[in-house]
């Protein structure tokens, strides 16, 4: 049964049962719509994923669109806080398509852009609030994003990849720097791209690189297992 969301947009569903679920997330003032060249991008690299197009639950502040939480006055100090009261309805809707379409969280990819992508890193730090079922996705993407705070928790078992623009006026892209940098001394599975001229926008390049990096990046749990196994071996 169809996860009671009519405004997402179903770009791919197999015929067969789906082997990975790609969800992506708009920036604040879009639509689900607004990631339609994303979703079709994926859908051709990962012709047996279901990919959705989520859109966020509120009216925009800008009179048009849609938003996780409001921007209007946002801050440093006050930005966590919205993030944490939306954080309830963005769990639910990945736990609603993940139950809709039977793909396990490991086999779930996050693909955010901005106030998406702020989304899509935050709900990686539910393991250190201590939240049941913390784990949603094996990959997050975040493109021209940022977490609303610094990072406080390595996920275990999720890799994130940044991609983010060098001439971004919206979020620096300093954001994503300093996040790769705590992440990887906290011992999170990080790959960050920062791509010249590029400003707060996803294009072509930037879709190539996201597939690049989905499909060519081995996470270093699964190194860490091979070389357990081979340390196992018999000399």
């Amino acid at each position: 049964m169809r996860p009671e969301r009519p405004d997402d947009l179903i770009i791919q569903q197999p015929d067969g049962p789906a082997q990975q679920l790609v969800l992506l997330f708009h920036g604040v003032g879009s639509s689900a719509q607004n990631m339609l060249p994303v979703g079709e991008h994926l859908a051709a690299a990962y012709p047996n994923a279901a990919v959705i197009s989520v859109q966020a639950p509120f009216a925009s502040d800008f009179g048009q669109g849609w938003q996780w939480f409001s921007v209007a006055g946002v801050t440093e100090d006050n930005r966590p806080a919205r993030v944490l009261e939306a954080m309830p309805l963005f769990v639910k809707a990945v736990q609603g398509w993940q139950q809709h379409t039977g793909v396990t969280p490991h086999a779930t990819v996050l693909v955010g852009f901005s106030q998406g992508a702020i989304m899509a890193l935050e709900s990686t730090q539910r393991e250190a609030e201590g939240e049941r079922d913390a784990l949603l996705a094996g990959r997050v993407v975040a493109l021209s994003g940022r977490f609303a705070q610094d990072p406080r928790h390595a996920p275990a078992a999720t890799v994130l990849h940044f991609i983010h623009g060098k001439h971004d006026p919206v979020m620096p892209y300093a954001h994503t720097v300093r996040a790769a940098e705590m992440l990887i001394q906290q011992g999170a599975d990080v790959t960050a791209d920062v791509i010249p001229f590029l400003e707060h926008a996803v294009t072509p390049e930037v879709l190539e690189l996201v597939v690049e990096r989905l499909q060519g990046y081995v996470p270093q749990r699964h190194w860490r297992a091979a070389l357990q196994g081979a340390e196992d071996l018999p000399g």
